[in-house]
């Protein structure tokens, strides 16, 4: 390490940059979440031409009305998380955290575990006013949520179990390679990492999601002879086809792949299957066909594992400086580890730049998307694709005019007007 004076400079260079991204990704949201909220409530009393036949008034309206009571939560959760932010780094609230459990800890990987774990329990305390209302008051105002207090509280305590069973001792490990693998500790750690990611692929579909949700395996003969004749057609093969209880917790419909190899599966949501006809559902599978067949899921891996090499390596060099940590409100120990400082600090700091970004991921995501759709026009109908869509945009409450601008940065589907279109258009 250096002297203060040293690192005076390189520190208020640290905290102005922190300031400039900070103010101008707040600047962003603000600006866009206010364009979808006023955009959404002008088209409000009329149903675009194009789905005049299809979507009546009120349920058009319903949609407008629920996007922006997301949007202005989203500004409540925005003002709130910024303020969060600064509290936890300039205003030095993670620096005196830390300073507390070592009066607590003697210094080493499980002072660094409990700082990491603190900080969680902190943040997740602090954001559950916001995850109440948004079950509780906006999801029931609009008859979505079906999660009673009690099946909550039970999620609750479930997954902070399974948190704590996987997440402490892959914390540990994290930590503990972060100071014994020497000056590339962070291409071990990013190993071991991506490892764990794979793993989770694996075992997920298996052992954690069935803690939350009931697995039936289809038992509608009819259906399950279409979907297995469509998945030969294409050329898959899966472990089975199941049925998932998602409505005791919302009315949302869904349908998903999940794990990989031997564990893949496919998943139908009962609010999907008691919204769509036989067609439909074979349909909406083909589309989840699509992204198989174009290897969407494997280019995503391959990016995310590239992305991730880069901030591990990002990481690595700012952690060994010490303007990194003062520069965002933090004073590091000058005899112990500072890892766990680093991650927290990293992990805050870089959502600032990624909102700038965001857009070019939304873009490739709609552009899968739309080679998913066409994938499944060619193997079902295209007819039976826009109708199952249009039942999900209808069901989910999704708006049919969403602002552009905020198309472009943050949907990760086409809007209904653009993407069935493409499909009329034979695209």
């Amino acid at each position: 390490m250096t002297d203060a004076a040293s690192v005076t400079s390189p520190s208020l260079l640290m905290t102005a940059a922190f300031v400039l991204a900070l103010v101008a990704s707040v600047l962003l949201k603000l600006w866009l979440s206010t364009r979808q909220i006023r955009h959404v409530a002008q088209h409000r009393n009329a149903v675009p031409a194009a789905f005049a036949q299809q979507i009546s008034l009120e349920a058009h309206q319903k949609a407008a009305d629920y996007t922006i009571a997301q949007g202005r939560l989203g500004l409540l959760e925005l003002a709130f998380g910024t303020a969060v932010l600064l509290g936890w780094t300039l205003l030095g609230g993670l620096s005196w955290l830390d300073q507390w459990l070592q009066q607590w800890l003697a210094p080493g990987v499980w002072q660094q575990v409990a700082l990491l774990a603190a900080f969680t329990v902190i943040g997740s305390v602090l954001d559950l006013p916001f995850t109440l209302y948004r079950t509780f008051v906006l999801e029931q105002r609009f008859g979505f949520n079906k999660t009673t207090p009690a099946l909550w509280l039970q999620d609750l305590l479930k997954s902070t179990v399974v948190g704590a069973v996987i997440g402490l001792p892959l914390a540990a490990l994290v930590l503990w390679m972060m100071g014994a693998t020497g000056r590339y500790w962070w291409l071990w750690t990013w190993g071991v990492w991506m490892g764990f990611n794979l793993l989770m692929m694996l075992v997920y579909p298996t052992w954690i999601a069935p803690l939350f949700n009931q697995f039936k395996p289809l038992d509608d003969a009819a259906l399950k002879d279409r979907v297995s004749t469509l998945m030969a057609r294409c050329g898959f093969t899966a472990e089975g086809f199941y049925v998932m209880d998602g409505s005791r917790r919302s009315a949302h419909a869904n349908a998903y792949f999940t794990g990989f190899g031997a564990s893949k599966r496919v998943v139908f949501y009962d609010t999907l299957l008691a919204q769509l006809s036989p067609a439909e559902v074979d349909a909406v599978l083909a589309h989840e066909l699509g992204h198989f067949k174009h290897k969407h899921i494997a280019k995503r891996m391959v990016s995310l594992f590239g992305l991730s090499l880069l901030g591990f390596g990002l990481l690595g060099w700012l952690s060994q400086q010490v303007w990194f940590y003062t520069g965002l409100g933090v004073l590091p120990s000058m005899a112990g580890a500072n890892d766990a400082l680093a991650l927290l600090l990293f992990m805050m700091v870089l959502p600032l730049p990624g909102a700038f970004v965001g857009p070019l991921f939304s873009q490739l995501s709609r552009t899968h998307e739309f080679e998913a759709d066409a994938y499944a026009v060619a193997q079902t109908s295209g007819a039976d694709l826009s109708s199952a869509l249009l039942k999900l945009y209808k069901d989910n409450a999704s708006t049919l005019t969403p602002d552009p601008v905020y198309v472009k940065f943050y949907y990760s589907h086409p809007p209904a007007t653009e993407r069935l279109g493409r499909m009329l258009a034979g695209a």
